[in-house]
This record gives structure tokens, sequence and C-alpha cells, in this order.
């Protein structure tokens, strides 16, 4: 980790730069070919990418049979299967407060006006697989949209050689009673639920992290009328350290975001060179005992320790940076917290690791990287609903309301708009 001491507002701005998102001219090309080849040849298409791309042969079919989805149980050990049902019961608890109510307002004697939470219809849920197969963000996924009601969830998921999906996730599926399982995986899978094949029903919004490729395919999804969860990038952590933090707590926290890919970005603040220094320390020590050490390693060469004056300068920064994970590892957490702005999900005190939101504590880890934390939330019920607003007028309501609308809609030269209202009052005027 590169160290900073004292920097000057004027070169913050460089300190808060990513890595170079590698959304290169070639890569966005390379996408929209498989998507012109997913919607031409379907599942054809499909098959050959997962001989190309995952080395498996899928020519008996795409889709997850039921008998291995029913084996998958079998495969997983007992003591994953007890954490994995107790996070799905602690992820369900925190969204289920979550649930709009729906109240019924009158603006005006007789105008009734008030909104519906409607399900989007059909979510596809895209659930990398590889060397770590994200069977929680299954979970994160799986839950709110389960809650939500909608009624067709499409899971998509890369298989392995073997032409089998990793069995943790399947069991995760038969958790959440997901039994559309599509055996595909990076950009070719979001074109395939962009637009359907033979095997893989089309999708109104898809959700789920993936690497640059399926994070540009994301995104040429939506100049074809589908939605997506947000734009996504690595991942990354900020952490705010005072004299009161523990760096071993720190180093790990650091780790465990820096393991996830050689893209992913750390920061860590501090008023404390002390704690600066015993953390990289730590940082090196714990390290050198990673199975993913490499991959770690490659991410720290893109990070920072900044040492600045205050928690309230480190604050500053750090809503300007906007973190996707910002932990606050101080003495008074919860006064800080208050002044948080822009940040996916903050981690309170010294005993709050980031860890545990990313798999049981029960928020979403599904959370918004690249700075979009200053505009975008994480994944929450709210993000698998349509709101609809409703009104009824009765004839006291138009007498009140018409006037008004007749008035505006005659001053932006819009006659239209006034009739369909003076027609109804004349209605009502003549007792009809």
């Amino acid at each position: 980790m590169q160290i900073f001491q004292y920097p000057s507002q004027p070169e913050w701005a460089a300190l808060q730069q990513r890595a170079a998102q590698q959304q290169a001219h070639d890569v966005e090309q390379r996408v929209q070919q498989i998507f012109t080849d997913v919607r031409r040849r379907g599942d054809a298409a499909l098959v050959e990418y997962a001989r190309t791309f995952d080395g498996a042969d899928l020519s008996a079919g795409l889709r997850v049979t039921p008998d291995e989805l029913e084996a998958a149980g079998g495969q997983v050990p007992a003591e994953l299967q007890t954490a994995i049902r107790q996070a799905h019961a602690n992820i369900r608890r925190f969204h289920e407060a979550q649930r709009p109510t729906e109240e019924k307002v009158e603006t005006m004697p007789g105008v009734l006006c008030w909104r519906r939470a409607v399900p989007v219809q059909r979510v596809g849920l895209y659930i990398p697989g590889g060397t770590a197969p994200l069977f929680s963000t299954l979970l994160m996924l799986g839950v709110p949209a389960r809650l939500a009601g909608c009624p067709e969830i499409v899971l998509c998921t890369p298989p392995q050689k073997d032409g089998s999906v990793n069995p943790i996730i399947l069991f995760t599926a038969q958790l959440l009673s997901i039994t559309t399982i599509i055996k595909a995986g990076g950009a070719q899978a979001v074109a395939a639920l962009s637009g359907g094949t033979e095997s893989v029903p089309a999708v109104d919004k898809i959700f789920g992290p993936g690497n640059r490729y399926v994070t540009a395919a994301k995104q040429l999804a939506t100049r074809y009328g589908v939605a997506i969860d947000m734009p996504a990038g690595p991942s990354e952590v900020l952490v705010i350290a005072d004299d009161s933090a523990n760096p071993a707590f720190v180093a790990a926290d650091l780790l465990s975001q820096a393991e996830h890919g050689p893209d992913s970005q750390v920061i860590l603040l501090s008023d404390s060179m002390t704690i600066i220094e015993a953390t990289k320390a730590e940082v090196q020590r714990q390290l050198a005992t990673l199975p993913r050490a490499a991959v770690a390693t490659q991410a720290l060469d893109e990070s920072r320790a900044i040492l600045l004056r205050t928690p309230e300068e480190m604050l500053f920064f750090s809503n300007q940076y906007a973190p996707e994970h910002l932990i606050l590892a101080v003495k008074n957490p919860e006064q800080l917290a208050e002044g948080v702005t822009s940040a996916g999900s903050v981690f309170l005190g010294h005993l709050t690791p980031e860890a545990a939101g990313d798999y049981a504590s029960g928020t979403n880890h599904t959370l918004p990287t690249n700075g979009y934390a200053h505009n975008y939330s994480g994944v929450s019920l709210d993000s698998f609903l349509k709101k609809i607003t409703y009104q009824r007028i009765t004839a006291e309501g138009l007498l009140n309301l018409g006037p008004v609308v007749e008035t505006m809609a005659e001053a932006e030269g819009l006659s239209a708009h006034a009739r369909a209202v003076t027609l109804r009052l004349e209605s009502l005027a003549g007792g009809q």
C-alpha cells in the first residue's frame, strides 16, 4: 500500500481515482458480437460459448434438471447448509421489514391518490461461478425477489467443466424455490436473458455482478429495453481508523476486499501514523497466509493509506470518494456515521467486519461501486418492485380540481387537456 501524509484537498481527486476501468472499445465490440450471435442462434450459441469459455459440453441441454437440483443437497456439508439457512433467515428478516405500505391520500376534498407496489414480473439473476461461486449473492438477490412476489425468476450461472453447476449454488437455489436454472455464464448469459432463447426466458430486469464483459453486457441490455440493478465495477472498501483501532482487524478488513480480484481497491484513512504503519505491517503478515495472496497483492498495488488530521476531514474525504463499503473503526462510530452522505453500506465499530454484511448479518451486499454511491442505493426489496400510482376523483373532487386543471392546461396551450375536464364539468352542471 502506498502511504500519503496530509495531502492537500486539491490532491484528493487523484487519490480518489479508481483503477482504470477496462471498458475498452474492443470489450464493448466483442459483447455486441455476442449479443448479435445469441439473438440469431439462440441455444446453439450458448452451447458453443460454454464449450469455448467453460470447457463444458452442454449439448444434452442448458437447463439444470430436477434430478440435478435434488442431488445438490447431498453434496453440501451439513455445517455449510446450516450456515446458509441462518444467513437466509437473517436476510429475509431484514428485507421483509422493507415492505411498503399503501396509503391513500386525499389531496383535496374528493381527490384521492395512492401508490401500489407490484413485483417486476420476470427477473434474471446472474451468479458468477469459476474460482469463487458466489452462492451468497444468490441469497442476496433471491430472497428479495421471492419476498417481492416476482412470478418468474431465472437463474444463470456458468457450468463447471463436467457440465454440472456448483452444488452449493444449486442447494441455495433449492432453498429459494428457484427451479429455472440455466447453465450459462458471461456476456452470453446476459444476452440470453435480455432477448430469450429456446431454453432461456427473456426477463424484464437483470441483477448480479460479473467481470468487465458481464458489466458491459448489462449496460448493453438496457438498450434492448431491459432494466438492470445498477452500474457495477470492482469491489472496494474504505476504512476510517483512529488510534483506538486494532491494526490486525483493519488489515483483515482490507484484505477481505483485496482478495475479491486484482482490480479491487482498498483505502485506509487515519489520523494516526502509528495505526497506518502497524496496519501495513499486519497486511503483509496476513497476506502471506492467504490462499488468494497473488490476487490480493495485485489489488494492493492500487490501494492507499492516507494520513489526515481529524475524523471530520476523513469523513469529508470518504463522502467525496463514495465507497461501496465504509468501515468506521473509531471511538464513536455512531456519531461519525451521522455525517455519512455517500456510501453503499456502513459498518460501525471495531467488532463489525465488512465480511458480516457480505454473508449473513441481513443487509444486502449488492452495492454501488466506482463512485455510484453518490446517486445509487444498494439492492433492496424495492429493486424488485414497481410503484404504480392511482387516483379516483368524485363529482365534488372534479368541481374543486377541474378549474385548476383547465387554467393550467390553457396556459400551456394544450386545449384538449382542458376540454377533457370542461366536458365533464358541463356534464355535472347538466345533472348527468
